[in-house]
């Protein structure tokens, strides 16, 4: 008679270790393992030396005494680049320890995390064919610019006083196409309708007028940067990008004083065409990090503190960096979820088929084609203003 087993009495082999064996087998995977860290910690360290090996003759940093006047920044006292050196040692200081290392990474990292969220929203957002998309597009592009604008040129100005001037006019481009990007999107999506009525037909007139005027202004105080008293510079730079700002931020300003009465209970929300509102914490999120982001970038804090201390780290302008990074991963939260959540309120503003859309959409174009003029119509007398000044010696 054939007797079988059941799988459930079917138990696996086991291996059984003497006990006089398990100390050293365990001593034994205990040396593997360190002994693999120990190679990965060797790995880590060998990176200098492959950098040293890749641009062996990549000079070291010079002191604010070193360098000429027009690159000195107040309180920085070293970490400067020389100037005048190959291209390929200006990009390979992104790896040098220097006083511009944490600003390039800052909006390097910023620029990647956009990527990854405009690559996320891509799976679900259609993009090309929902004219109603193209809005939270141009603030995905905008911000991508403006970060990648603002890394090359902390990255490659030391090259000469020239192309210092060059790469922060094309800084204050990528600024200015971001001021645009977050009008569109705060006037598609944030608007109420009533603040709607009012500005309807000044909006982007006005939000485009002053997003090519703060470029000019940003250019034009670079360059007169050391033809002016510091402040007076200061107010043709900051003065109409405060003005852009106020402006193109003002629909998500009056949405957030009307919320608490607007929105006090699901009948007012349901009238307006929103049910709840998951984005109001984050545009209060992006307007709190931006006024932080534009109080470092007005006060040299806390280098003016810590004079000589702040070279490396803790420089305002790289707070301003990343204060302003966060505002823009939650302006574009926010303006996703009021993609999301008010399309039947905006396509009774703007339309059902998103013409309005597709007029914002050319008008980034044209602003970017207008900015571009700008900063080479300034390249070129920055050009000039070196060549009499050469000449002349």
């Amino acid at each position: 008679m054939h007797c079988c087993q059941s799988p459930e009495t079917i138990q696996p082999a086991t291996t059984t270790v003497p006990p006089s064996i398990r100390p050293s087998l365990m001593a034994t995977i205990v040396m593997d393992r360190i002994g693999r860290l120990f190679i990965n910690l060797q790995q880590v360290r060998a990176v200098p030396q492959m950098l040293t090996e890749v641009a062996p003759s990549m000079p070291g940093t010079l002191r604010d005494t070193e360098v000429p006047g027009f690159f000195r920044e107040r309180y920085i006292h070293a970490g400067y680049r020389p100037l005048h050196q190959g291209w390929r040692y200006y990009f390979l200081s992104l790896f040098q320890r220097h006083n511009e290392t944490i600003n390039v990474w800052t909006h390097l990292l910023g620029s990647l995390l956009v990527l990854v969220k405009f690559l996320q929203l891509a799976e679900t957002v259609d993009f090309i064919h929902d004219a109603h998309a193209w809005p939270l597009l141009i603030l995905l592009l905008s911000s991508l610019a403006y970060m990648a604008c603002s890394t090359v040129a902390h990255l490659l100005a030391a090259k000469s006083e020239f192309y210092h001037y060059c790469f922060f006019f094309l800084d204050y481009v990528g600024v200015a196409q971001y001021q645009y990007g977050s009008a569109v999107a705060h006037f598609y999506y944030a608007v109420e309708p009533d603040y709607h009525q009012w500005v309807s037909s000044v909006f982007m007139p006005t939000a485009t007028f002053l997003c090519c005027l703060s470029c000019l202004g940003c250019c034009y105080g670079k360059y007169r940067n050391h033809s002016l008293r510091v402040w007076v510079r200061k107010v043709g730079q900051v003065v109409p990008s405060a003005m852009a700002y106020a402006w193109d931020t003002s629909p998500v300003f009056h949405r957030l004083l009307l919320w608490p009465t607007s929105h006090s209970d699901d009948i007012t929300a349901a009238a307006s065409g929103v049910v709840g509102d998951s984005a109001i914490s984050f545009h209060g999120g992006q307007v709190a990090f931006f006024l932080s982001s534009a109080f470092f970038f007005t006060n040299p804090l806390p280098e003016r503190l810590f004079p000589g201390h702040c070279d490396f780290l803790g420089q305002g302008h790289q707070l301003f960096h990343v204060f302003l990074v966060i505002c823009t991963l939650c302006q574009i939260q926010a303006s996703h979820l009021d993609y999301l959540g008010r399309r039947p309120l905006y396509t009774q503003l703007h339309g059902e088929r998103g013409a309005a859309a597709t007029i914002y959409l050319v008008q980034y174009g044209v602003t970017q084609v207008v900015c571009v003029c700008i900063a080479v119509f300034m390249a070129r007398k920055v050009k000039r203003l070196l060549d009499c000044r050469d000449k002349s010696k």
